[in-house]
């Protein structure tokens, strides 16, 4: 984990007065001569989709809503990247669900299912007016080592990769996952930059195996061009050769994603991607970078790939990727998973936080063909919605169901898990603190739809939750990010 910066003051000073942050000249006792400092000119380099927030909707015009679920993670990493190298946020980074999600909740664990649900309401802080209320999802547990796996890392070596928070961490992280395989797992390796190398083809994990793979990381540089597309062929077409039949097969892709050479149209690569999808060999998408990174473009690869997307910034995250969350970041137990809300009546309106390019449609809920999300094993993923009651309102508040397909045994089958929101459910620490990650969000964004959120407001009510963070390293880092945020003003 990064350390703090020495003076918040300087480099707030300093990024105020200039438009721009010299990582080298201000980081305070966080300097080291090898890190890979960002820069204001590197943030608006790195390409995003645009996001549109919803507006509030009128349960009398629409008192449906549907969206894909999916648990990627990297939107928090870039934020907490920016902030911790000085930079002001770039707000099309800010995707609060993804943020919301990145940390895990007391939800309950499903018993007869891949998933359950839990559902929390409470005022909301920045609305007097309003209500948040969330439903929230837990998938179930699988141990990754009673399945085989068989994994192709597809990884950068381009020019671009070059600096430590690049190829230096990808390799750092490989090795972390590494040493978590067992004797029946096989390894791949391929690189990519002007050309395509089969650096490794079926590895074994045995111990003398897992010499040979890291010799084979360790050998890797970073120069040339970005051949990207022609590496994701290479990597499916190995993966296919040793796949594993009921074992988890998956194409992991370390990159920024600076597809320049060979095929990178995007539509092409999404089509090509989600055919392969179709053949059981699933794509994981880990970011490294920013200055020229281009997050648009992996967060779609890993969502037409039947994967995730994490970013990592840190060793710190590199083994919250590849060791803690192992499981959920490499085998999938709900495909196609999405979403459906009903609020009754005794809503007046409602608007949904985040999943603002998740969107799908009745037809697609409805559908057991369409393409949506898909969650690891042992994750939380939340919902949170902003609601206006009715006058009086009283009784069920909405009803949930989520659909998706279990993959977690030796067949594929449909499933779905229902709940419902009363005006009588209770709030919980869970969600309070979910309402500090969206308040965070809005502030950043300088979303329209923010009221009075402030983050002085969410670091007194992080300060009330003392005692829910204090065993949890993520969210008590949370709360620093936010301090550093409120004393820097790194988000106006």
């Amino acid at each position: 984990m990064k350390k703090l910066l020495a003076s918040i003051a300087a480099l707030s000073a300093g990024c105020l007065l200039f438009g721009a942050c010299s990582g080298m000249d201000n980081v305070g006792d966080r300097w080291d001569p090898g890190y890979d400092y960002i820069t204001d000119a590197d943030v608006n380099n790195f390409v995003h989709d645009s996001i549109i927030e919803k507006d509030f909707i009128s349960v009398s015009q629409t008192a449906t809503s549907y969206f894909s679920l999916d648990r990627n993670t990297a939107s928090y990493s870039q934020i907490r990247t920016q902030i911790d190298d000085g930079c002001k946020v770039n707000c099309d980074s800010v995707r609060i669900e993804e943020m919301i999600n990145y940390f895990d909740y007391g939800f309950a664990a499903p018993t007869d299912k891949s998933v359950a649900l839990t559902t929390a309401l409470s005022p909301c802080p920045w609305n007097k007016d309003n209500n948040l209320m969330l439903v929230g999802l837990k998938t179930t547990q699988v141990e990754v080592e009673d399945v085989n796996a068989n994994y192709v890392f597809l990884i950068d070596v381009s020019g671009s990769m070059s600096g430590s928070t690049r190829l230096p961490l990808a390799k750092q992280g490989f090795n972390m996952l590494l040493d978590g395989l067992g004797d029946r797992d096989v390894v791949s390796i391929v690189t990519y930059a002007s050309g395509v190398k089969t650096v490794l083809d079926g590895g074994e994990c045995t111990d003398e195996g897992k010499e040979k793979i890291r010799s084979a990381i360790s050998s890797l540089v970073a120069s040339g061009a970005t051949s990207g597309g022609d590496g994701l062929e290479r990597a499916y077409r190995i993966a296919q050769k040793h796949f594993i039949e009921g074992g988890n097969n998956r194409v992991i892709l370390i990159s920024d994603g600076d597809f320049n050479v060979g095929m990178s149209d995007t539509d092409e690569l999404h089509e090509f991607i989600q055919n392969k999808a179709a053949s059981g060999v699933y794509l994981s998408v880990i970011g490294v970078g920013m200055g020229n990174m281009r997050d648009d473009l992996l967060e779609t690869l890993a969502t037409k790939g039947n994967g995730n997307y994490a970013y990592l910034d840190s060793a710190a995250e590199a083994r919250k990727v590849f060791v803690d969350e192992l499981n959920g970041t490499l085998f999938t137990v709900a495909k196609d998973a999405k979403a459906g809300v009903i609020f009754t009546d005794e809503v007046d309106k409602y608007r949904l936080i985040g999943y603002d390019t998740k969107l799908i449609t009745e037809d697609d809920f409805n559908n057991d063909k369409a393409d949506t999300g898909e969650i690891g094993a042992n994750l939380c993923v939340a919902a949170l919605y902003e609601i206006a009651l009715s006058k009086g309102a009283e009784g069920k508040l909405a009803e949930a169901e989520v659909r998706y397909k279990d993959v977690s045994g030796d067949t594929e089958r449909n499933e779905s898990v229902t709940c419902t929101v009363e005006i009588t459910t209770p709030s919980s620490d869970d969600l309070s603190f979910i309402s500090c990650v969206a308040e965070f969000g809005l502030v950043l964004r300088n979303s329209k739809y923010k009221g009075t959120a402030s983050l002085e407001a969410v670091l007194t009510r992080l300060n009330e939750l003392g005692a829910y963070m204090a065993d949890d390293e993520y969210k008590k880092e949370f709360a620093g990010l936010v301090g550093k945020a409120s004393e820097s003003k790194f988000y106006e």
